[in-house]
């Protein structure tokens, strides 16, 4: 059984057991976290979410990921820009789906 989700924005295909990591949640390392924003379930889509389904995780860990460089420049202007951004993430394991 597999799940299609929505949280920060993206969607994820998720089954049981699989560790993904996602934009930031609240909460700290063990913590149960329910996502209630299902769009599909096997075979079953809604038209917007399917009522009543489920998918409920843990916390693996919060973290931050790599550095992503932003450098702009415009061409004999002497015009540089250099910037730097890390995104937190929070890695979590799908524990159950309820349809």
């Amino acid at each position: 059984m597999f799940a299609v989700i929505r949280t920060g924005g993206k969607q994820y295909k998720v089954t049981s057991g699989d560790v993904i990591a996602v934009e930031k949640l609240e909460g700290a390392q063990g913590d149960k976290v329910e996502i209630s924003d299902v769009l599909m379930v096997d075979q079953t889509i809604g038209s917007s979410l399917v009522k009543g389904a489920k998918v409920l995780a843990e916390i693996v860990k919060q973290f931050r990921d790599d550095k992503v460089i932003i450098f702009k420049k415009r061409r004999r202007h002497n015009y540089r820009r250099k910037k730097g951004h890390r995104q937190y993430l929070t890695e979590i394991k799908i524990t159950e789906i309820k349809a």
